[in-house]
């Protein structure tokens, strides 16, 4: 068990010690409450059509995603009643969880280090941004982190992450991220 009064996860440190300072002089901040810094990390999982059919598949996701964020997933339900897709209003089709402060940049580090190496033909990630300097990406497979057993896994789930920052543009994020090794391929 860590000893929750002496641990800083790794990426924070990095951040305040070589991020914050490269940034500052790259961009000319004026003070240090101007260098953009990470907000939050939100993970979902849509279980979309297996859901419908089985309700249990919903649960299914949600216990993955805890797993996964070291914290309690929610689970997601339909705002409207969809009659093509067979969906009625109030219906589980997913989970859900957002990450701040130290397990953010736990979950963050896990997903550089470890989640991303292990994905198939992985050739780096798109520089996918908003225009307001967040920054989301998906995973074709949730398998790929530690976390989850393969022997008792009974579906693979495709994952969201977007990572939410408190840079006004994206070039700014972009160069955040890139102080954290995130591996853009453009």
């Amino acid at each position: 068990m860590l000893d929750t009064a002496t641990y800083t996860p790794r990426l924070k440190t990095v951040y305040r010690e070589a991020i914050k300072p490269a940034m500052k002089e790259e961009f000319g901040y004026a003070n240090d409450m101007m260098i953009p810094r990470l907000e939050k990390i939100v993970l979902n999982i849509g279980a979309g059509a297996e859901s419908v059919k089985d309700s249990k598949k919903a649960k299914s996701a949600q216990d993955d995603l805890t797993a996964i964020a070291g914290q309690r997933a929610v689970i997601t339900k339909a705002k409207k009643s969809i009659a093509g897709f067979r969906v009625r209003e109030g219906m589980p089709l997913g989970a859900k969880v957002t990450l701040r402060g130290d397990r953010m940049y736990d979950f963050l580090d896990r997903l550089i280090t470890i989640a991303m190496p292990r994905v198939r033909d992985f050739r780096g990630v798109k520089p996918s941004f908003d225009g307001r300097g967040n920054f989301a990406m998906g995973l074709k497979e949730h398998i790929v982190f530690p976390e989850i057993n393969f022997d008792k896994v009974d579906e693979v789930w495709g994952m969201d992450i977007i990572i939410v920052t408190t840079a006004g543009t994206d070039a700014e994020a972009k160069s955040l991220l890139k102080g954290f090794n995130m591996p853009f391929n453009a």
